[in-house]
Parts: C-alpha cells; sequence; structure tokens
C-alpha cells in the first residue's frame, strides 16, 4: 500500500536531466512512497546510474501497456519525479526499489535513448490557492466532505491502513490529500494519469471525491448484496462458510486440512499407477471442479466418485506371469482331470509368452455343457499364469451400459463392469472370465454383445472407452476367457474373435476317478468329515454314478456324494454327541440306496426287446447327450403325415425327407405303397412336454418308417445318429462324444454313425471305443442292413448311391 512521505516540496532542487523509467501499469504521485519491481535491462541500467548520482529518476506511465520496449512517443508528457529510497536485487536478475515521489514534472524533450531514456524535465508547480475567506471557507469544506466520504468508505468495508487515515485527517492541503487518496484507491490507470495532470489542487480534490462518492455507492451495493445473501443463507450455506472458518482455524493451528489431503491422495495414487497423460489431464480437470465446487452439493459427491474410480484403477500395475511350464503341468493336472486339449492349448500359450513377452492374449471360448468345468479351469489358468481372476456372468444381461458404463450425466452413473472387474482384480492384466455369453440378450436399451466386440477384439481393445471414465483404458494385457453352453446364439462377428475350445462330457469312468481326487475330498470337508469317518468303496461309488446321475457334467454327481455325506455327518454327530466310538462308514452300493432312495435312472427303461417301427436315436443337448426313442405307427387314413413330441422345424423337414426316402424305398424294393396311400403315418417322438430339434434324427425316422413298411423289427441294442437325403445319403453330424457317452450311459451295445465323422473318432476316450461298437455308414442301405432283424430282401436295387 502506498505511504505519504513529508518532504518539502518547495525547498527542493531537481536536475534538469533524469534518467526515464517507464511504467506499465503504476501512476506514482509526489510524496507518496510506493514499492516497484523492475525486470528489463534498460531499468536496471537506469536505477543504476540514477544512485551514482542525485538518486533521482522520472517516472512516467506508458500510454499503451502492452509495448516492451516503448519509444518517447509511447509515454505519457506529465509524471513525477522520484526519489529511490532503497533498492534490492533478486537472484533472477529482477530488482525491486522503494521510490518516493517528490514531484510532478513534464516531459520536455528526450536527450539519449539509449543505454536508457534521458530527459530533460521541467517541474509543474501547484497551482496557488485563492485567499479570500469565501474560497477558503470552500476549500475546508471540501476537505472535510472528502475526509468524511474516505471514513464511509472504509466503514463500509474498504481497506485502508491506520497510517493513512490518521495522515489524511491531519492534512490540510487539498493538493496532497487528494493525492493521498487517489494513490490508496483501485483506480483505471486513465483516472490516475488524469488527477496527476490536474494542476489545480481543488480541481484534483474534487475529482477524488467524485471517484470516492462512486467507491461509496459500489461498496453500498455491495454490501446490500451481502446483507440479502446473508439473510437467504440456508443451513448448508451457513455450514460451508462455517467450514471454510474452521478449515483456515485448523490451518492455523497446523492441523490436516481434509480437502487438501484428499486432493494431495488422488494426485498420488495417479503418480502411483503411471496413469496416462490424458487420464491425468482429465484427473486435474475433475479436481479444479471440485475445488470451486461447494462442499455439500450433489456435483460434489459425483466428482469424487468419479476420482476414486479413475485414480484407483490399475494403470499400470500389472502381476508377474509365471511361465514355468512344468509347474504349469503340475497345477492343471492337480485342478483337472483329463482335459488333454485345453491343457495343451494353455502350455502353448504360456510357450509363446515365454518366447515372446509383447504377444497379444488369446480370446479363449470354452464351449460345453453345463457342469463340465469351464469356470474352474479358468481359476486354473489364473492360478498357473500367477494372475488375479475376475468374473462377470452375462446371462441376462441386456442392457449395453453394463458393459460400457452409464455417462456421467445419468444420476447413479457407474462404470461397466468391465473395468469394475479390473478394479476389483487391482491389476491390468487379470484372467477376465466371462461367463454365459450365449445367454445374452438385447433391446431397445443395446445390444451387450455389439458392445462387447470391442472388449474382446485384439486390434481395438487397447484403446477401450468407458462411458463413466470417459478416456481410454488398455485392456490388451489382460487374458479374456468366455464360457458358452451354445454356439448357435452367439452372434457371428462375436463368436469370430474368438478361439473355440469344445468340452465334452465325461465318460462313466471319468466321473468316478474326478469323484475320487476333487468331489469326494471337497464334500468330506465342507461337511465336517473325515476319511476316517466315511469311504466310498468302488461299487458304491460306480452305483451311484450309474444310476443316480445321468448327465454330461458334475454337477448333480456332487450334489447326490454332498447328500450322501450329509447323511453319514448325522450319525457321526449323533455317535459323539451320545459318547459312542464312531468307527468308519463304508459307502457301498446297499448304503447309496438307502441313503439316497430308490434309483433315479434305469437301463430297462430302454427297448426291452426288438419292436417293428420303433427305433433309438442319439440327440445332442446343452447338457450332453441324450436317447431320443422314435415311434412310427400306422392308422386308416389318407395317407397324410401327424407329428407329435414338440419337433422343431428341422426334425419336421427331416421327418419329410425320411418320408419321402421310404416312399422311394418301397417304389423300388417292392413292397406295397398301401402304407402311403390308404393310411395316414403318425410319427411320435415320447417325452412331449420337452422342445426336440435338431439335424441328426433324420436316418433313425427313415429306419422306423422303413420297420413299419417292411414289418420287420429293429434291433433294441442300437442307437444311431445322423441326417438323411432324399436319395438316402447319410450327413454328417456333430457332438459325436456327447452321443457316444449317452449310448454308453444307456447300456447301448452298437452305435450307427455317419462315415464322413469317423475322423472325430480320436476324441473319443479309448475305453469308450472299447466298450461300443461303432459302425460307420454311408448310405441308408447300410443303415437298414445293421439296424434290421432281418434285413430286408428287395427285388430291385433302390436308387444307387452317389460316388
Amino acid at each position: 500500500m502506498s505511504q505519504v512521505s513529508s518532504l518539502d516540496e518547495e525547498n527542493l532542487k531537481l536536475p534538469e536531466v533524469l534518467p526515464v523509467l517507464p511504467l506499465k501499469d503504476t501512476v506514482v504521485f509526489p510524496f507518496i512512497i510506493v514499492p516497484l519491481s523492475l525486470g528489463t535491462e534498460t531499468s536496471v541500467v537506469a536505477v543504476d546510474h540514477a544512485l551514482s548520482r542525485e538518486r533521482m529518476v522520472m517516472l512516467v506511465t506508458q500510454s499503451d501497456p502492452s509495448v516492451e520496449e516503448p519509444e518517447p512517443a509511447d509515454l505519457s508528457t506529465v509524471g513525477t519525479v522520484c526519489m529511490i529510497m532503497r533498492m534490492l536485487k533478486l537472484p533472477d536478475g529482477r530488482i525491486r526499489i522503494l521510490v518516493q515521489g517528490l514531484s510532478r514534472a513534464r516531459l520536455e524533450h528526450v536527450t539519449r535513448t539509449e543505454p536508457f531514456l534521458h530527459a530533460r524535465v521541467t517541474p509543474i508547480e501547484a497551482a496557488k490557492l485563492k485567499t479570500g475567506s469565501k474560497s477558503a471557507l470552500k476549500t475546508t469544506a471540501l476537505v472535510r466532505s472528502v475526509r468524511e466520504n474516505l471514513e464511509q468508505a472504509v466503514h463500509l468495508g474498504r481497506s485502508l491502513s491506520p497510517e493513512v487515515m490518521v495522515v489524511a485527517a491531519n492534512l490540510e492541503d487539498p493538493g496532497r490529500l487528494a493525492d493521498l487518496i487517489a494513490s490508496n484507491l483501485e483506480l483505471s490507470l486513465v483516472d490516475s494519469q488524469k488527477l496527476l495532470e490536474t494542476q489545480d489542487p481543488r480541481a484534483r480534490l474534487r475529482r477524488v471525491n467524485t471517484h470516492l462518492n462512486r467507491e461509496i455507492g459500489l461498496l453500498s451495493m455491495q454490501h446490500e448484496i451481502s446483507s440479502q445473501a446473508r439473510d437467504e443463507m440456508d443451513k448448508s450455506q451457513r455450514e460451508y462458510f462455517l467450514r471454510q472458518q474452521l478449515k483456515a482455524i485448523q490451518h492455523e493451528l497446523g492441523d490436516v486440512d481434509e480437502f487438501a489431503e484428499d486432493v494431495a491422495g488422488f494426485r498420488l495414487l495417479a503418480q502411483e499407477r503411471q496413469m496416462p497423460e490424458s487420464a491425468q489431464e482429465e484427473l486435474e480437470k475433475q479436481i479444479h471442479r471440485l475445488e470451486r465446487a461447494h462442499p455439500d452439493s450433489a456435483e460434489t459427491s459425483v466428482i469424487r466418485t468419479y476420482l476414486d474410480w479413475l485414480s484407483g484403477l490399475p494403470w499400470a500395475i500389472t502381476s508377474e506371469d509365471n511361465l514355468d511350464l512344468d509347474r504349469a503341468r503340475e497345477v492343471l493336472d492337480e485342478d483337472h482331470y483329463n482335459l488333454e486339449k485345453v491343457k495343451e492349448r494353455i502350455l502353448e500359450f504360456l510357450a509363446v509368452r515365454r518366447l515372446r513377452a509383447d504377444t497379444k492374449g488369446p480370446i479363449l471360448c470354452f464351449v460345453g455343457p453345463p457342469g463340465v468345468g469351464k469356470t474352474s479351469l479358468g481359476r486354473s489358468i489364473a492360478r498357473t499364469l500367477g494372475r488375479q481372476f475376475t468374473r462377470l456372468s452375462l446371462g441376462g444381461v441386456r442392457d449395453e451400459a453394463e458393459i460400457r458404463g452409464h455417462r456421467r450425466t445419468y444420476v447413479g452413473a457407474m462404470p461397466g463392469r468391465i473395468i469394475q472387474g479390473i478394479h476389483q482384480a487391482g491389476t491390468s492384466n487379470p484372467v477376465f472370465m466371462l461367463d454365459e455369453i450365449d445367454k445374452m440378450g438385447g433391446d431397445w436399451r443395446g445390444d451387450p454383445s455389439s458392445a462387447l466386440l470391442e472388449v474382446l477384439d485384439p486390434e481395438q481393445n487397447n484403446s477401450f472407452r468407458d462411458h463413466y471414465l470417459g478416456v481410454p483404458y488398455d485392456l490388451s494385457q489382460a487374458l479374456f476367457i468366455t464360457t458358452a453352453n451354445l454356439l448357435d446364439p452367439i452372434q457371428p462377428a462375436f463368436l469370430d474373435r474368438m478361439e473355440v475350445i469344445r468340452l465334452s462330457g465325461y465318460t462313466e469312468e471319468e466321473k468316478i476317478e474326478i469323484a475320487r481326487r476333487h468331489l469326494i475330498p471337497k464334500q468330506q470337508e465342507e461337511n465336517g468329515l473325515t476319511a476316517e469317518q466315511i469311504q466310498f468303496t468302488a461299487k458304491g461309488l460306480r452305483n451311484l454314478v450309474q444310476n443316480y446321475t445321468r448327465e454330461a457334467g458334475l454337477r448333480n454327481l456332487e450334489r447326490e456324494i454332498a447328500a450322501v455325506c450329509r447323511k453319514v455327518a448325522v450319525r457321526v454327530a449323533r455317535g459323539e454327541q451320545a459318547g459312542r466310538p464312531v468307527t468308519q462308514i463304508r459307502i457301498t452300493p446297499k448304503r447309496v440306496e438307502s441313503y439316497l432312495g430308490p434309483r433315479k435312472h434305469f437301463n430297462e427303461e430302454l427297448l426291452d426287446r426288438d419292436r417293428v417301427g420303433v427305433a433309438t436315436g442319439l440327440a445332442w443337448t446343452a447338457v450332453g447327450g441324450d436317447l431320443l426313442l422314435i415311434e412310427v405307427i400306422s392308422v386308416p387314413g389318407k395317407g397324410n403325415l401327424l407329428l407329435t413330441g414338440q419337433l422343431g422345424d428341422v426334425m419336421k423337414e427331416s421327418a419329410q425327407a425320411a418320408l419321402s426316402y421310404a416312399r422311394s424305398f418301397a417304389e423300388s424294393s417292392g413292397h406295397e405303397a398301401t402304407l402311403f396311400n390308404d393310411r395316414d403315418l403318425h410319427i411320435h417322438v415320447p417325452a412331449g412336454s420337452i422342445p426336440k430339434d435338431g439335424p441328426s434324427a433324420g436316418i433313425t425316422v427313415a429306419t422306423a418308417i422303413v420297420s413299419r413298411l417292411t414289418n420287420i423289427p429293429v434291433d433294441h441294442r442300437l442307437a444311431m445318429t445322423g441326417e438323411i437325403t432324399l436319395r438316402g445319403e447319410v450327413l454328417a453330424i456333430g457332438g459325436l462324444k456327447e452321443k457316444a457317452l449317452a449310448a454308453r450311459s444307456a447300456g447301448l451295445e452298437i452305435i450307427l454313425v455317419p462315415r464322413r465323422n469317423e475322423r472325430d473318432l480320436v476324441e473319443l476316450p479309448s475305453n469308450l471305443r472299447r466298450e461300443l461298437d461303432i459302425r460307420f455308414v454311408d448310405h441308408m442301405d447300410d443303415v437298414l442292413k445293421h439296424a434290421l432283424v432281418t434285413p430286408p430282401d428287395p427285388s430291385a436295387d433302390p436308387e444307387p448311391k452317389s460316388e
């Protein structure tokens, strides 16, 4: 703040030529002490020159403050001659000086411009005041009015030092009073320069009084607005001011500032997690918004939540992969029995990763019936690699925002479940399992499977942009694994980005071995039993597998084992309660039946003998293979075809094709066609409450129709699978292993398989190939030859097989 000096202007002698210092944004008045900061080289040289002589300089305000190197034409003609009282040099080359105004002066002529401005100056003497009594009264009244206005401005909030107020109260000279007040008011550069150029003291004081009145008006209006705002301030606003005061008090006492601590925590997390530049810019932007927001407003809560998510993500945090192939094989064998194909693929990934660390992770898709170990296999992969495991179930997900997140404009917005999973894992390279991708849906809210295209595309997921975060996140380091029961519902573009690995059902021997290694120890532990208290015999376990479970997976088997363990737990608990010693309980076939009740599955449910018009087919379902009995009878009618048993469109078309082949067979073999002309043919597939569809029942339907036509029974020990053409050719099918397992579990001995599926024989376990008589067929002639107990002896060959 400017201060007033007590120099005597009348006895002051000024040199004719003085160094000139241009000022950009300051006007210095006489008798006022002002600190100045100078940085230009010419100003520093000018001050040094002045200090070596009379210590006087001419301070002149630039007419245009933007000019860096002002010329004489850029300077005002009126300035102030000042005395340099003190000078301090700063380390950066700038200097700070304390100057004292001496007298107004006019810039007459610039004598030199290098190395700084020299000018001839002429002092401006103050105008003489009239000595009349009336003029003196006017001057005194004006001085008093100005003093009162100054006090009123201070009362309304204008900040002035007590020293200035004391000096102003004792000054009678109107010119000096005007200069003192003008130097302490926030006047514009133009107004200050006009006051400096005004020679008449009373005119100058009037102008100052005008500015004071304007300042009082502004202060009064500001005070009025503040009073209204204070009256209207609600509880939250009062709490805000109190909290700000509390923060100021805490700062003075050295206590912790919670807000500053939170902001510092966000920045520290961003630094520790090596947040990319784009995310750091967004973080700083939101922190600035948070600093300006009211602490109790809804916006503050939204910004804090966003900053928590943004700074809490593991941007550059990754876990180190364990690439020991031998250990990986041990872990996989320990966790899972068989599944050689999947284990080989994991070892291949580890081997490639060992040779090239920056390789992109594959997108694996495990497809198979429920309970075959798809999810647990993902956990084993994470354990093998030494990575974190996170799982996301997509069953029933219909909203695209579940994947990409909600935009922050919505109330309660959150990141998508992909980013949430990464946040939960704590690393950027977890094993991320997406369960049940075939059960996703789509509606008016969006298609989540399309949103997942970016997540699962190795060429795009390095810059995945969540709607909530608004900044790209690198997902390329994560190992994504998806699971599905069926491939058909999956979008083709989505399926194209994944490497499909099929997990078929387990054979009876595999189930028994898995039960011994994993299921029984697990259920013993969960039910509080030990190996000394319960033992499953080989026959008892086989009885449980054969007669109480019939599925591709292991879930029902685990439930039945758990039920047996609970029964044993009751006996053990009662024995301990009664104080009797507990002996080992052996689970025999008889005890299995006593614990679980009558058998739930019977091989005797199959055909007990060879029957006419009844054939056994093999079908693939989402839970594994299954048997399909097809019955055909003829009733009086007009040659119509009746289909029952909840058949799908594909099976209906297969039945039509089978009927057309049977008509051709009847014509070529010499059989009477009355079965097709004068009678209706009724094809029925039992278990009508279960929908059935699929392209593998054609030869079964055709065999049943031909059996009814020729009145020759079908071998009840035999099942078949394959689609038929109108020429009688047998087409390839899928799911051979599941169908073979279904036949094996049902106790069948022979299965007929299309010749084109002979290449799939390697997928079958060796014991399954030994126990089943697998016969390959090319044409319906081959099927009838194996299926009918007494093959027909046609008088004429049917339509020749195509080569």
